[in-house]
């Protein structure tokens, strides 16, 4: 059996207990942007439940034009007023070479993708980048409630960044 099918079977089991009484309006009213890392379970660190929270996530959980796109719905459609970026430890997008990277697509595609990497070396200055273009974004209303932070994964702390 593969993946997919196993979480159909999870999903058979436990439809039932989805809570469909919550509505698309994150009670919070927060929007969190964080990395597809499968380490990273949002609902275990921050002890969210369902209806919270918006979870937007990526590689490396960089602010990227799609998570701009993201937030602003969040924002003006669903009434999200504060932004959490979480970044972590040991992140896989660390250990690519964006040239590289790029390089093997175009090998393997046949041509070079138009979108960035964006990998990075230091979650810190990753976290630091993404504050700046949430607070520079023309799209987005609520732009100073905005706070970063690095994820440890070994320890499930939370490290406060200060934008420069």
């Amino acid at each position: 059996m593969g993946a997919i099918d196993e979480l159909l079977e999870r999903n058979r089991a436990l439809a039932m207990s989805h809570p469909y009484w919550v509505g698309p309006r994150p009670t919070l009213r927060i929007a969190m942007v964080l990395c597809m890392d499968a380490r990273v379970d949002a609902h275990a660190a921050f002890a969210i439940v369902p209806g919270e929270a918006h979870l937007l996530r990526n590689a490396g959980g960089v602010v990227s034009d799609d998570i701009i796109r993201s937030l602003s719905i969040s924002q003006h459609a669903l009434g999200t007023e504060e932004i959490m970026i979480v970044h972590h430890t040991d992140c896989g997008l660390a250990a690519l070479d964006e040239e590289d990277f790029r390089t093997m697509l175009a090998q393997f595609a046949g041509y070079r993708p138009t979108w960035s990497v964006q990998a990075f070396k230091d979650p810190h200055d990753s976290v630091r980048e993404s504050l700046r273009r949430v607070r520079d974004s023309r799209f987005l209303k609520h732009t100073n409630a905005v706070r970063g932070f690095v994820f440890d994964v070994k320890s499930g702390l939370l490290e406060e960044v200060f934008a420069d």
